[in-house]
Parts: structure tokens; C-alpha cells; sequence
């Protein structure tokens, strides 16, 4: 994978860093890593890892934008209410670095597709607002040894997860064996939207970190964040024997 002049001073800041180097960017631009939801998290996620200079991308997301979108997904203007959310955020990012090759999957992401759209990607990141599809790319990813770095976001609040399945360790369905009795997102409990942008960078950073195998110390963790303390703790996950997956055996 090579990079030409324009690469370089495109991402010169980012290539003087000792830890990157010319080397890290080239794994940068080689990558391949599919963002499932373009919403509040899945807008600044896609804008840093494209600004970075991730080349191989894909937007899984059936829904079109409307105006309650408009305080939190940051790609999106009055002018895309009515449009398809991965359609217009391929356009935007495409304006930011057209070097950047974006998949779009205009559908919702079921049993039934999601091993044709998740196979040839690597890093999968989840930024869904339900629980039933959260445990699907859980599951997908466990089974097939792929890399899953998700966030949710709620409120105030917001968690960011990292599973290495490449690794053995527990999974989603450990730190939460059993559906809530209440579906908890954005539309029910509302959200500050300033969380949705913090959380979107924060998978940023570690999708990017994952890929020049820098410091590993989320892997099987979680990063809590409380927007109004100021507040951000790692929590361990441990295995549960309820897990459907049976990660401890």
C-alpha cells in the first residue's frame, strides 16, 4: 500500500508521530472496517477515521434523515431531511477525502445478511440504538473472530466496549446476558448531543489505535463516561455463566 506526496502532506501530522510513522499510515489507508448506524455516534466516527486516512469503509444504516436527527449527527443539514443516511454521509466524507472508498448497505442489518456484509471487513463498529441487534453483531463477530468496537449513548452517559474474538475473553452477552426490560435509546430517554460526538471520537481513537496495535488496555472493558461529573472509569468484564456464547469454556 503505497502513499504518494499528496498522501503525505495530507497526513504529515499524523506521520512525524513516532508511534505512527510512514509505516502506521500505510496500515491506516490499508484497513477495513465497516460502521454499523449513522447516527449521533456513526456521523464522528466516519469523519476521523476518513480524515485519518482509512480508505476501506463500509455504512450499514436503512433509515433516512429527519430533523430531530439534526442536534447530534453532525454530516447531516436541513438539505438531507428525507434522504438515506449512508447515501449523504458517502457524498460528505467523499468531499473530505476522495480517496476513501465507501460501501454503502441501504438495509437493516439481520441473520439474514449479515455475513455477506460483515465478512470482508475487519474492525466492525457498532453505534445501534437496540439491544436485539447489538447481541446479532455480538454473536456474528464472537463466532468469526472479528474485532468489535462499540458504543452506546444515553442521556447524559455514554460506554464504549472492545472485543478482541481474536482473543479468548467474554463478550457483549456477558455484560449483559438477558434483554432489559425496557429498550433503552435516544428517542425514548433523549440525549445531550455533545455525548453522541465524544463517544463517536472515543470509538475513533481506539478503531485507530486497534489498527497500529497500539496500547491494548480496553480489550474486554468498559469506558464509562458521565458527561456531567466530568467523569470517565474502566470497568472489567468478566465471564457469566448465562452467556449464550459460553465465552469461559
Amino acid at each position: 500500500m503505497k502513499l504518494d506526496i499528496r498522501d503525505f502532506e495530507r497526513f504529515k501530522k499524523q506521520i512525524i508521530l513516532k508511534k505512527i510513522g510512514l509505516a502506521g499510515q500505510k496500515k491506516i489507508k490499508k484497513a477495513k472496517v465497516l460502521i454499523i448506524g449513522m447516527g449521533g455516534l456513526g456521523c464522528p466516527l466516519l469523519t476521523y477515521l476518513a480524515s485519518s486516512g482509512i480508505c476501506n469503509i463500509g455504512l450499514v444504516d436503512h433509515d433516512k434523515i429527519e430533523l430531530g436527527n439534526l442536534n447530534r449527527q453532525i454530516l447531516f443539514n436541513t438539505s438531507d431531511i428525507g434522504k438515506f443516511k449512508v447515501n449523504q454521509a458517502k457524498l460528505k466524507i467523499n468531499k473530505i477525502y476522495k480517496k476513501a472508498k465507501i460501501k454503502t448497505f441501504k438495509i437493516k442489518i439481520s441473520e439474514k445478511n449479515i455475513k455477506p456484509i460483515i465478512k470482508k471487513f475487519d474492525i466492525i463498529c457498532d453505534g445501534t440504538d437496540n439491544f436485539s441487534t447489538r447481541y446479532l453483531i455480538n454473536d456474528y463477530c464472537k463466532k468469526n473472530k472479528k474485532i468489535l468496537i462499540s458504543a452506546a449513548i444515553s442521556k447524559f452517559d455514554g460506554q464504549l466496549f472492545k472485543f478482541d474474538f481474536n482473543k479468548k475473553g467474554p463478550c457483549f452477552r456477558c455484560f449483559m446476558p438477558e434483554y432489559p426490560d425496557i429498550e433503552n435509546n435516544c428517542d425514548i430517554e433523549g440525549i445531550f448531543s455533545p455525548v453522541a460526538g465524544i463517544l463517536g471520537s472515543l470509538q475513533a481513537n481506539e478503531v485507530l489505535k486497534t489498527i497500529l496495535d497500539l496500547r491494548d488496555d480496553l480489550n474486554s472493558k468498559i469506558l464509562v463516561f458521565d458527561s456531567l461529573k466530568m467523569n470517565l472509569r474502566k470497568i472489567k468484564i468478566s465471564f457469566n455463566s448465562k452467556c449464550l456464547n459460553k465465552c469461559g469454556q
